[in-house]
């Protein structure tokens, strides 16, 4: 079968590589041996061929004239972006010189790997790379800076991450999305919801901190202070059980706990949730009532809300509602928080953990990455960034900086753009889009796995992560056959996985003949929580220190700064990527912080004038956006702006770099601001 490269002409199947849940089906149109257009696949099951302007506009991200073309080294100062170029030889030689010495003389633990889904591709995200740094022997990263916390919390619950399928929720009654600007991060769930909505009167509720681009389309939208979804949760469930909206027969055969948890939420009566929340006794009360009378009722169980300190504990809690009513047995009925249990592969073949020799080599989170480029000890003498730029993502992003501009810190940085953190490099290494790699997604949301070919030669020197840590593999003189597997081998790895019952018929093969295929995917009747039920009551939390049934605990109240801010995300960009496109920029206009008319009284301000945004980490200089789409005390931007001509807008530079209660999670939106008017230019 001759491959999608060698046509110059055609329309070709592919699949959107972005950390999105909707992992779009796509159809590429090539003329003369480039794409000219990205387009939606109209068949895609779940997709529909509708995408977002993100992908939409990848052709000018991947044909941009600032894409790295070739191999550099640094020549100038660390962060003054001077760079020379040089040739692969060069570049593969610099890099295992210098960690070999490093081998010898500080360890291999000196040497950090540093990587997120920025490629949502398997293989590029956590496949030939782990098995080189497992061969290493290199710290290894905790790579908790997403939905880490949540994903325990949910697991404490659920015993693993499994929800509804997606497409079954056209069949829904209510749709509540908590915590997720679904618009702009889930848009097939609204499209879902909006399509029931008109075909049989579904109601959509938005719960969020801020009136968003989903709150604004909501029958009903509910405005809560933020770190205080917990408590709300509570609330619900104090009603269901006090107006006997619960399903008793599901709770008996299904669930462990419901009577701890009845006598438990007794405390979580709807006056005192209100003064937690900030949302009236009444609506509390109208929102349980509608949640236990509506069948099928669906929650999409959003991310922004377990970026606090209490963030696991909300994710545990908000997933205990729909076993109150019985809705898992509903078609359409449930909730989702992920759905990638359903897509298991072998981890183990792909990442092959048996070449790290000492079991017990130490482990950083990447949340707290300025802190160990700072202090850490034996220090961080080499960082290996790929898929992630956190001189922008990371929290507390002015000690990471700090931390990058180290004289004694050797940093390598394989990437498609000369990012903020590239400038901060010594060897720049010019990276692959996914369309010119062979890969495999399976979707967080939905039940699909797909499979990306290769449509365009590799731009330029450009080379995927999988060809660089082969090329490094053999600098270092490693003679491991696992660094000689191909894609389609690797591929094949890891799918072959006997313990994920539902993907048992998906291989390569498979995946090439038809691109997109459907795990065989059933709610288990067993889960894999230590009960094999739907823990409402866990021991685990107890024994590993969390209470054992859904508590509501406040934020940590850390300093005397005003406002609880918020950090989210926007509409055109997907963390730092698409930040560097001038579309997508001026789609976006510029940065603003959301405020209240209240506090914008207070502080002399007016709509659309210019604020400094302010704690103890840095400073931000931002456009006020005044009005009444968050609650008087909060602060909410959007969007992951770059640091452009000295501008003062890089918003984690005023995020925590503490840890959440759960999985190592980040606390973005945990952290507290002051908010000045600038008077004088």
């Amino acid at each position: 079968m001759s491959s999608f490269v060698d046509s110059p002409n055609g329309i070709f199947p592919s699949v959107c590589s972005l950390d999105c849940p909707d992992q779009c089906g796509l159809l590429l149109h090539k003329k003369n041996g480039k794409i000219v257009k990205v387009e939606g696949d109209p068949n895609h099951p779940v997709t529909k061929g509708f995408i977002c302007n993100k992908v939409r506009n990848m052709t000018e991200r991947i044909y941009d004239e600032k894409r790295l073309k070739y191999p550099m080294k640094r020549i100038g100062a660390k962060g003054e972006g001077k760079f020379a170029r040089i040739s692969w030889e060069e570049a593969i030689e610099t890099i295992t010189t210098r960690w070999k010495s490093l081998l010898q003389n500080d360890g291999a633990e000196s040497i950090l790997p540093y990587s997120f889904y920025g490629n949502m591709g398997n293989l590029t995200a956590e496949g030939m790379d782990r098995r080189f740094f497992n061969r290493l022997g290199a710290s290894r990263l905790d790579r908790a800076i997403c939905n880490s916390a949540g994903s325990i919390g949910y697991n404490y619950t659920m015993g693993g991450s499994y929800g509804t399928d997606p497409e079954d929720t056209i069949h829904a009654k209510l749709f509540i999305f908590w915590g997720i600007n679904a618009v702009s991060t889930n848009m097939h769930q609204v499209t879902i919801a909006q399509q029931a909505r008109k075909q049989h009167g579904a109601k959509i509720i938005v719960i969020d901190v801020h009136k968003n681009k989903t709150a604004k389309l909501a029958d009903w939208f509910i405005p809560i202070l933020p770190g205080t979804d917990t408590a709300l949760a509570l609330g619900i469930m104090h009603v269901l059980f006090a107006e006997n909206m619960i399903d008793s027969s599901f709770l008996e055969q299904f669930t462990i706990g419901h009577e701890e948890l009845r006598e438990h939420v007794a405390q979580y009566d709807p006056t005192t949730v209100s003064k937690i929340t900030g949302i009236p006794a009444e609506d509390i009360v109208q929102l349980a009532r509608m949640y236990g009378k509506t069948s099928p009722s669906f929650i999409r169980i959003g991310n922004g809300p377990q970026h606090h300190d209490n963030g696991g504990m909300f994710v545990r809690t908000v997933s205990c509602l729909p076993a109150l009513t019985g809705q898992w047995l509903v078609k359409g009925g449930g909730a989702i928080k992920g759905n990638s249990s359903y897509l298991s592969y072998n981890s183990r073949n792909l990442q092959r953990p048996d070449l790290l020799k000492n079991k017990k080599t130490r482990v950083i989170n990447m949340n707290l990455l300025g802190e160990a480029l700072l202090t850490l000890e034996p220090p961080v003498k080499s960082l290996y960034v790929y898929g992630t730029n956190p001189a922008v993502v990371a929290p507390a992003g002015n000690k990471v900086r700090e931390g990058l501009k180290k004289q004694d810190l050797f940093t390598v940085v394989h990437d498609l753009f000369l990012t903020e953190t590239a400038l901060y490099a010594d060897i720049v290494l010019p990276a692959t889009s996914s369309f010119e790699n062979t890969d495999f997604y399976a979707s967080y949301w939905h039940h699909y796995i797909q499979l990306q070919q290769p449509v365009i030669e590799p731009f330029e020197e450009a080379k995927s992560n999988v060809e660089v840590f082969r090329l490094l593999a053999k600098g270092m003189g490693f003679t491991e056959t696992a660094f000689d597997d191909t894609e389609a081998e690797l591929i094949n790895q890891s799918l072959d996985y006997p313990r994920n019952p539902y993907i048992k018929e998906i291989d390569y093969e498979t995946l090439r003949e038809h691109h997109y295929v459907k795990a065989k995917v059933q709610f288990p009747a067993t889960l894999s929580t230590p009960s094999g039920k739907i823990e409402l009551y866990s021991e685990k939390m107890k024994r590993d220190g969390h209470p054992p049934l859904p508590t509501y605990i406040p934020l940590k109240n850390d300093s005397d700064h005003s406002f609880q801010f918020i950090a989210a995300p926007n509409h055109n960009f997907l963390n730092s990527t698409f930040a560097n496109q001038a579309k997508h920029t001026r789609l976006e206009k510029e940065p603003e912080v959301f405020l209240n008319d209240n506090d914008a009284d207070q502080l002399g301000l007016k709509n659309g004038e210019h604020v400094r945004v302010w704690n103890d980490q840095g400073e931000c200089i931002l456009k006020a956006n005044v009005g009444d789409s968050v609650l008087p005390g909060v602060a909410v931007t959007q969007g992951l702006w770059g640091a452009d001509k000295d501008t003062k807008q890089l918003v984690n530079s005023l995020t925590p770099d503490r840890i959440a209660d759960m999985g190592g999670g980040a606390t973005f939106f945990s952290g507290r601001v002051s908010i000045e008017k600038i008077t004088s230019a």
